[in-house]
């Protein structure tokens, strides 16, 4: 393995630690990925399929929506869940410059 040169923007790092907190829980991905394969999808629909409490999966999607790894909307009286791709993106990328991979 190459040695890679690491450096961290400070401004920028409190924000990336949550992030990457953000995607490293077992349940999160399970979300994240189940989100994925609906599209936008109410809430309701997350804790039922994926059998998981209503408090746990609202604690969840808490943290993914205060780390911008989701977005929410409110429809009447439901919460649609969408993925935001580009903060995905961002992470990504941030991973790769730490691996040293450009793209």
């Amino acid at each position: 393995m190459k040695k890679i040169k690491i450096s961290f923007n400070p401004v920028q790092l409190d924000y990336s630690c949550e992030l990457m907190r953000a995607l490293a829980h077992p349940l999160r991905l399970k979300i994240l990925e189940f989100i994925d394969k609906s599209g936008s999808v109410n809430v309701n629909k997350i804790y039922s399929n994926l059998k998981i409490e209503q408090s746990v999966t609202s604690q969840h999607l808490s943290i993914l929506r205060i780390t911008g790894v989701i977005a929410t909307e409110k429809v009447g009286k439901f919460v649609f869940c969408s993925i935001n791709y580009s903060c995905l993106e961002k992470a990504e990328k941030a991973v790769n410059r730490f691996l040293g991979k450009t793209s």
